[in-house]
């Protein structure tokens, strides 16, 4: 009788401690994604003029609005600033950016 209430509990014990090994492992490598997905660019507003400055060059520009209509679409525009106009009656749009490398960002934008 002694030995099977013995067995139970150390496999209980064995148990609760994978499990907190198991969860302590994936945090650091959240982190490390997180650090190598930054965005080489900043959206800058004033009212509805809005203007994109990149580290590198932009190759390509597309904004289109939350009912998805393209407003803007602009290629191989190899510069490292854009800017633009809100469109009007929207509040909210995406913006998409190209960079020379190939890269792609989206980005949800809005004005109020």
């Amino acid at each position: 009788m002694v030995k099977p209430a013995i067995r139970i509990t150390f496999l209980l014990v064995l148990l609760l401690t994978s499990f907190a090994f198991i969860h302590a492992q994936a945090k650091p490598l959240r982190s490390e994604e997180t650090k190598s997905t930054t965005k080489p660019f900043k959206i800058l507003t004033n009212g509805r003029q809005i203007t994109i400055q990149a580290r590198q060059t932009i190759k390509s520009v597309m904004l289109w609005t939350a009912g998805g209509h393209r407003f803007i679409e602009e290629k191989n525009l190899n510069t490292t600033s854009y800017t633009f106009t809100f469109p009007p009656k929207e509040k909210i749009c995406f913006l998409m950016i190209e960079t020379a490398e190939g890269k792609r960002f989206t980005e949800k934008i809005g004005v109020q």
